[in-house]
């Protein structure tokens, strides 16, 4: 599987990341091997390698091929090589002196005749033929899929590949028994009119070509670097003290992850130093069994058959107890080895006890002055004692400055409110006209507010009527127009007739 920007370009080589199949993911190049000695000179050139290394379908497939012509390639270059009954198109992999290695490797002979040919490099005929067969391939793949269903033939069919000159196609297929495919064939011959071939792979191949993420958060290895795949058990999990769970230790393709074999050797070297025979031990309380072995601090953890808790013993320990359970010695108890931790130690933080420095009795208090002060913005109702009014009044100073109304005093013989105290702001001069003393009202103070006359008593105040049975006139202030001429509203004169009075009466508190 190659990264989603390796586009094969028009020359046939990858191009979305303009590297020549070298990106980063390693999915173009998962076959490719690095030739150090590239550029090292050698006293024999003719005694150099003449077998070239050439990948297919984006690095999914490589094969090797004899250089015959006078040309030397290049890695990266594309070349014309032999196929079934034409030619395929190929990217060079790797030459000279490490394509030997990879013979020896593979166990192919250098000499074998049975090696094809390199015929040219890749014209422009060549590389567009290559496009236009390639790009079949998806269609080819669907309708293959669909015409094995309708056989019932238990086979998944994961990739089809077309030749470059569109002669042969190869079909790769997964099944778990074997599958009598001949008539698959072929239809597969009539429908695409191809030379076809049928290639049995395994799951894990499969998942090479589909390509993925690992559980690792990485690019599966079978996608990108690795190409032998080697059989994996259960024993390997078991080395390594894995818990025997089947989606955890599962991969992409339904087989056990390939990545338990690469720490198994260690594993196994750690575990040549700890005993075979130790997985009971015998005490004086009873058996012990064996748990787990720790290899990193050389521990084996033992649990006694009665209960659950478990007893970590040191190699050197462990034996001991086995050899004096040979002579029939039972020991009394097990001593457990001090345990070491690799991580430091956390400090745990200290924490202020905030909750605590605060009282719930400082937040009334707050919130008493705060509604106190929102009281004391707004003016002050009558009937209200004294006690409930500030020394200069509710009123603010600005309030009092001239022009305000001037404060209302009661005299003695009313019960019902409180009388009210002039403040030092307050001014008569402008305002409101002082209202007829009655003998009853209280005018020692200058500059308070005229008192009521003699008819009006406490209690309810009567309906005033002027001598034609209406209100009588209002007396004009300073800011008033009483002219009746011109819109204002005529004063009321002081010694106009209130008409009768009613009895007087206790206002309730």
């Amino acid at each position: 599987m190659g990264c989603g920007s390796c586009g094969t370009g028009k020359d046939g080589a990858p191009g979305g990341c303009q590297s020549h199949g070298s990106c980063a993911s390693g999915g173009c190049n998962r076959m490719n091997v690095h030739d150090w000695l590239a550029n090292l000179p050698f006293s024999d050139p003719e005694s150099s390698c003449r077998i070239v290394e050439i990948s297919f379908n984006n690095g999914s497939r490589k094969d090797y091929f004899k250089n015959t012509t006078l040309h030397y390639f290049e890695k990266g270059e594309m070349v014309a090589v032999e196929g079934v009954n034409g030619f395929d198109v190929g990217m060079v992999n790797l030459t000279g002196e490490l394509v030997r290695l990879q013979l020896k490797k593979n166990n192919i002979d250098e000499k074998s005749p049975d090696i094809k040919k390199i015929m040219r490099r890749a014209t422009e005929i060549d590389l567009a033929k290559m496009q236009e067969n390639k790009a079949r391939e998806a269609q080819m793949l669907i309708r293959s899929r669909a015409m094995a269903r309708f056989l019932r033939l238990e086979l998944k069919m994961a990739e089809v590949e077309i030749q470059a000159d569109g002669r042969k196609a190869t079909f790769f297929y997964i099944a778990d028994d074997r599958v009598d495919f001949r008539e698959l064939i072929k239809q597969y011959a009539g429908e695409f009119k191809v030379k076809v071939e049928m290639r049995q792979i395994g799951a894990r191949q499969e998942a090479g070509k589909v390509g993925g993420i690992g559980s690792c958060g990485r690019e599966l290895c079978c996608s990108t670097w690795l190409t032998d795949f080697k059989s994996v058990n259960t024993n390997a999990a078991r080395y390594q003290n894995l818990s025997i769970n089947q989606t955890k230790l599962s991969g992409q393709c339904g087989r056990l992850k390939c990545c338990l074999n690469y720490e198994l050797d260690t594993y196994m070297d750690a575990l040549q130093f700890f005993p075979t025979d130790a997985d009971m031990l015998e005490t004086a309380k009873g058996r012990a069994f064996l748990v787990k072995k720790d290899i990193f601090r050389n521990l084996m953890w033992y649990t006694m058959a009665d209960s659950n808790k478990q007893y970590p013993l040191a190699i050197d320990m462990v034996k001991k107890i086995k050899a004096q359970n040979r002579e029939g010695i039972r020991p009394e108890v097990l001593e457990t080895a001090e345990i070491i931790s690799s991580k430091p130690k956390e400090v745990e933080p200290e924490y202020a006890d905030i909750v605590g420095q605060i009282s719930l009795k400082s937040l009334e208090k707050t919130t008493r002055k705060r509604r106190d002060k929102e009281r004391g913005q707004q003016p002050q109702r009558s009937g209200r004692g004294p006690q409930d009014r500030s020394p200069q009044g509710d009123r603010p100073q600005a309030d009092r400055q001239q022009g305000g109304r001037p404060p209302r005093q009661n005299g003695p013989q009313q019960q019902g409110r409180p009388p009210r105290q002039q403040g030092p702001g307050d001014n008569q001069q402008q305002g409101r006209p002082q209202r007829q003393q009655g003998p009853g009202d209280n005018m020692q103070q200058p500059g308070g507010r005229p008192q009521r006359g003699p008819q009006q008593q406490s209690g309810a105040r009567p309906p005033r009527q002027n001598q034609q049975g209406g209100r009588p006139p209002r007396q004009q202030g300073p800011g008033q127009n009483n002219n009746p001429q011109q819109g204002g509203r005529p004063a009321r004169g002081p010694q106009q007739d209130r008409g009768p009075q009613r009895p007087p009466q206790d206002k309730p508190e």
